[in-house]
């Protein structure tokens, strides 16, 4: 066929099936659009696809209806000129995006019909998606519900992070040990972004200054690097529920800006041509690098840097698209740090300002502080970053001269505001003194941002009691709380999906956007039917997670059992192991009276452990050995079953939270800062047993105390034992339940093969126990019989269990972000149109003379 006679034929084509095929939601046109994709992008047909070609085809067709909105959003944003955040975050865990973005499309149902009409099961093809690990747990998590509340809510924002190609190792138990592997989430492909190689930005190291005077005679600094990386962009679309915004994701991906080196190639040295190109890409490579060497430590500085210098060049390209000077910047971007991890920004910001943009140093510094927001997320002394200077020195030797600028007038200030008090001088200063010097990060954080906010009340008091006190002495109108809260389109509408709807069918569907009302619940908490149906539904998924382990562990367990879960990262300060100390005093009890009637408990845990992490490391290998014994002592049957489960995710969250009876949160009182897992249990309907710490403190006001299970130390109480002087030794000493638990351990009972496997876990919690485990172990003893009395009465805890469900409300990230919305950005929503597609005239509106 020639050119001319095909040219009709084409365009007809177009007419008659483009835009449906890419933007039509009808099942028909989504059929078709699966099929076409299969074939066009794939390059497979029936015959000859796999189950991951389908995938890879149905995800290109959703991503297709992303698309439109996606361009309409990011063009109403140009053209209305509108005040935008940039969320910054070293850890974005995402989850599988197939089915969010389709319950966020409302697509969810016409989908699933389109793939059953075409031979296949929606489910079958959601689970060949590779999750990516771009994240450590809850910081991570919480910055992916917040980038889905954003969108939900109409708020112009773009998140901004690192494309590691290599996340969250996989994490694999073999004969009891945490095993790590490679997570090649990447080896696939992503059919969920976009690469944008015409927005690559340049980031320097290493080197040195030098001074001169520019064409004004005024004192200007020159950084010289000795290095230099490109960042390259890949734009991932956000959609929000039931609205046409689409937000996007910006990860950078790190490159050498020579990938060749074709003098070195012709020498001989074929290895050493691409040296440049893998010492440069080794920066965007794994999700956190072990930091207890040296060279770990400069490449976490280096991943900070680069993100975040990527990220404000990025935005500084955006604000001066549509602005000549830098008069409106703060007035048209916020900038939140999500944690310490992009405080460096305080710094580049004004390198950027006053080395690129020739401000003036004042001018730069207001513009900075009124930019910049920060998120503190830890009440751990070790997770406040700080760096040596050393390291500074050798890497970014501009942004260390400028620190200590910033720190000598910020220091000025509080010598003015505080005369003759040195010690706090020394205290708030940028720079730790001592053999070595070290910059402190959370310091710089505090200097630079207009807001500082913790993530729960009790966080936020503490944060401004004790870590960051002279702060908030300093400037108590920066500091303000944001509970933090999780989405309930992941973690109820696609997570439990039958509660959803039983949800809707008694209040209907607003409390997908308006989650307070979830309060009208309540009215039907002594309906008989629906507390059946409730009880149903969360039978329902204890059956499918006892059918998964036993697929996956090989461990039979009674699904009428209470499932006690704990799934979180494991610390030492999550109190994992105090879970486990109640374990072996119910096996001791059963022991000693195996005619003893007790509650029957599946006590399910999951979490990764920091691959240098010694302590969790073996809490996990504890567990698992645990687990052996106790699942195969005949004398307990059926009536303790311990399950670690594997690689945890936010696939398998999804699994696990909905299938909960009981929820624990049992970390020591003033350590964890909020958490959000206690949020996503309580929501489908499982009961807490926690200390006051966190955010459980405003979940059990909400919920009710009658619904909570509390015990333990409040945060006050472990400050005060702790200066007197605790001893862990007396309570082992006085208590002969706790000293045969301990024992049993010691005695190498649950280690045959090394008797002194364990002895570090014993030694940690007589000699030293930094988390007071010996000093709550009563009280949670003594607490756990209560929950065991409660389950007796299904009834009565079914009720209970509505009440947690009902009363979540506050617990929606909506809440949390119109929060920081109204008292930290400053910003309103922004509706997007959505105009007739014309396939046409689409992306064809150019500026006169642009094909010149």
């Amino acid at each position: 066929m020639n050119q001319k006679s095909f040219e009709p034929h084409r365009n007809e084509a177009i007419a008659i099936h483009v835009e449906d095929d890419r933007t039509g939601m009808t099942v028909e046109t989504l059929k078709r659009a699966f099929a076409d994709n299969l074939y066009c992008i794939q390059g497979k047909n029936e015959f000859l696809a796999t189950p991951l070609d389908y995938y890879m085809a149905l995800a290109y067709t959703i991503r297709d209806r992303l698309l439109y909105r996606w361009i309409n959003t990011a063009t109403t944003y140009i053209q209305k000129d509108v005040k935008t955040v940039y969320y910054l975050s070293a850890e974005f865990l995402m989850g599988r995006q197939l089915g969010n973005n389709l319950i966020n499309l409302g697509l969810y149902e016409k989908v699933c019909q389109a793939v059953q009409e075409s031979g296949l099961n929606l489910n079958d093809l959601i689970v060949l998606e590779s999750e990516p690990g771009l994240g450590n747990g809850g910081l991570g998590r919480l910055a992916a519900c917040f980038l889905d509340s954003l969108a939900t809510l109409e708020i112009p924002a773009i998140g901004y992070g690192i494309r590691y190609e290599f996340g969250i190792f996989d994490q694999r138990i073999e004969e009891g040990v945490q095993v790590e592997h490679p997570d090649k989430w990447l080896r696939f492909g992503n059919p969920w972004e976009v690469r944008r190689p015409e927005l690559t930005v340049e980031v320097d190291f290493g080197g040195y200054t030098e001074t001169y005077e520019d064409y004004k005679g005024h004192y200007r600094v020159r950084w010289v690097p000795d290095r230099q990386v490109m960042g390259i962009p890949y734009d991932t679309p956000i959609p929000g529920y039931d609205t046409n915004t689409v937000n996007a994701l910006r990860l950078w991906r790190a490159g050498a800006s020579e990938e060749f080196n074709f003098q070195v190639f012709d020498s001989g040295d074929y290895a050493g041509a691409v040296t440049d190109k893998i010492f440069s890409e080794n920066i965007s490579k794994v999700l956190y690098p072990n930091d207890n060497t040296s060279q770990g430590q400069q490449l976490r500085l280096e991943q900070q840097y680069f993100f975040v210098s990527c990220s404000l060049q990025d935005i500084i390209n955006t604000y001066r698209r549509t602005h000549l000077n830098f008069d409106h910047f703060h007035e048209k971007v916020c900038i939140q740090l999500n944690d310490t991890h992009p405080s460096i920004g305080v710094v580049e910001l004004m390198r950027l300002l006053v080395d690129k943009y020739e401000l003036g140093w004042n001018r730069a510094w207001y513009i900075t502080k009124n930019v910049f927001a920060y998120t503190n997320h830890t009440l751990l002394a070790e997770a406040l970053e700080r760096w040596p200077v050393s390291l500074f020195e050798r890497l970014l030797p501009r942004h260390l001269e400028i620190i200590y600028e910033i720190n000598s007038r910020f220091l000025d200030q509080v010598k003015l505001q505080y005369p003759f008090d040195e010690e706090r001088v020394s205290r708030m200063s940028l720079i730790e003194e001592g053999q070595q010097k070290y910059v402190r990060m959370a310091n710089l954080a505090c200097v630079g941002s207009h807001s500082i906010n913790g993530v729960a009340q009790l966080h936020t008091d503490l944060l401004q009691q004790r870590v960051l006190r002279d702060f908030s002495q300093m400037w108590p109108e920066r500091f303000n709380n944001k509970t933090n809260g999780v989405t309930p389109r992941r973690w109820l509408l696609l997570s439990n999906p039958q509660l959803s709807e039983l949800i809707t069918d008694k209040i209907g569907n607003n409390w997908v956007k308006e989650l307070e009302e979830l309060h009208k619940l309540e009215a039907f908490v002594n309906d008989q039917e629906f507390c059946q149906r409730f009880a149903s539904i969360k039978q329902h998924h204890k059956q499918e997670l006892a059918d998964y382990i036993l697929l996956f562990n090989d461990v039979e367990i009674d699904a009428n059992s209470l499932f006690d879960v704990q799934v979180k990262r494991l610390h030492e300060y999550k109190r994992q192991l105090l879970n486990v100390l109640y374990i072996i005093t119910l096996y001791n009890q059963i022991k000693r009276n195996p005619n003893r009637q007790t509650v029957p408990r599946t006590f399910i845990f999951a979490g990764k452990a920091a691959p240098g992490y010694f302590m969790a490391k073996l809490i996990i290998r504890l567990i698992n050995s645990v687990a052996k014994v106790v699942n195969n002592d005949h004398d307990i049957g059926n009536r303790i079953k311990v399950i670690f489960l594997e690689g945890f995710s936010v696939s398998l969250g999804q699994r696990v939270y909905p299938a909960a009876n009981l929820s624990e949160q049992i970390s020591t009182a003033g350590k964890e800062a909020s958490g959000t897992g206690n949020m996503k249990f309580a929501m489908n309907g499982a009961l807490t047993i926690g200390t006051l710490d966190g955010a459980n403190i405003e979940i059990r006001e909400a919920v009710g105390a009658d619904n909570f299970f509390l015990f333990g130390l409040t945060a006050q109480e472990v400050f005060d034992l702790k200066a007197s002087g605790y001893n862990p030794w007396n309570y082992y000493k006085n208590n002969l339940e706790l000293k045969e638990v301990i024992d049993r351990i010691a005695s190498g009972y649950f280690s045959p093969e090394n008797r002194d496997l364990f002895k570090p876990i014993v030694d940690s919690l007589l000699h030293h126990d930094e988390y007071m485990l010996l000093a709550d172990y009563q009280a949670y003893i003594d607490c756990q019989e209560i929950v065991s009395q409660a389950y007796r009465d299904r009834d009565n805890w079914t009720r209970m269990s509505i009440l947690n469900t009902a009363r979540m409300g506050k617990f929606s990230s909506d809440r949390t972000i119109r929060d920081y919305c109204q008292d930290i950005w400053k910003i309103d929503p922004v509706h997007i149109e959505i105009p007739q597609y014309n396939p046409e005239t689409a992306g064809l509106n150019l500026p006169k003379g642009s094909g010149e």
